[in-house]
């Protein structure tokens, strides 16, 4: 049987003396996409942070590729080829977008802008603009360039469709499938749930800092609790 390209096992975080997250498993296959969903607050960005080295676990183990990550410094991983998109988009709004995608891959990275400018072809026709006149579709974008300029092995997406247009959603996603294609596997964290499951291989739902249920993407779809929950009462 394949190891996966990432495995949680009994992740606990805390916040001082509050746990966030109580015994998280989950695994991501290589080539795969994988979603976490669920409400704002359950607990998906601090699972994010977990993985990506910015909070440290309290309990249980995190590996990459076989080898166990847990607190290792954040740069430490994004070396292993782990970056993230953070929440919030978090791009350097006074710098210029070519200067933002230069600072994200650093001297290794500048061999890749030309492919990451295809991905992205707006970009290319903004690279002397200042980030923060972007519109917000835009520096979505940015920001999943930014992290693709390391060549990520595991690309890690934290609410990609926060904030924007219906229309720019499906773009957006359109594009994480896109980046997959390229080899690139994916970990999601989103409360839009129809947009995720329907690019998704597997999901799984927070609830409370907890996983209260995983499984093939297609599966969950069907799943009424989903439905009802995240879908409006529908699936289609």
């Amino acid at each position: 049987m394949t190891t996966p390209l990432l495995t949680i096992d009994d992740l606990h975080v805390a916040m001082g003396p509050q746990e966030i997250l109580h015994g998280v498993s989950l695994a991501v296959p290589e080539g795969s996409i994988v979603a976490v969903l669920g409400s704002n607050g359950v607990g998906k960005t601090t699972l994010m942070r977990a993985v990506s080295g910015v909070y440290r676990a309290r309990r249980g183990t995190i590996a990459f590729q076989g080898q166990p990550i847990t607190n290792l410094p954040t740069h430490r991983i994004v070396q292993l080829g782990l970056c993230q998109a953070p929440e919030g988009r978090q791009i350097f709004s006074n710098m210029s977008v070519r200067e933002n995608l230069v600072l994200g891959g650093g001297d290794e990275g500048l061999g890749e802008l030309d492919r990451i400018l295809a991905l992205f072809p707006v970009l290319s026709e903004r690279m002397k603009q200042n980030a923060g006149s972007l519109s917000g579709g835009e520096q979505q974008m940015l920001c999943i360039a930014r992290a693709l300029m390391r060549k990520p092995k595991l690309l890690l997406l934290d609410e990609p469709s926060l904030g924007l247009a219906p229309k720019l959603v499906a773009l957006i996603f359109d594009l994480v499938q896109r980046i997959r294609a390229e080899g690139v596997s994916i970990l999601i964290v989103e409360q839009n749930a129809r947009a995720a499951l329907r690019i998704a291989d597997h999901a799984a739902v927070m609830e409370d800092g907890r996983i209260v249920l995983a499984g093939p993407a297609e599966q969950l779809r069907d799943d009424p609790r989903i439905a009802e929950a995240y879908l409006g009462g529908h699936v289609h």
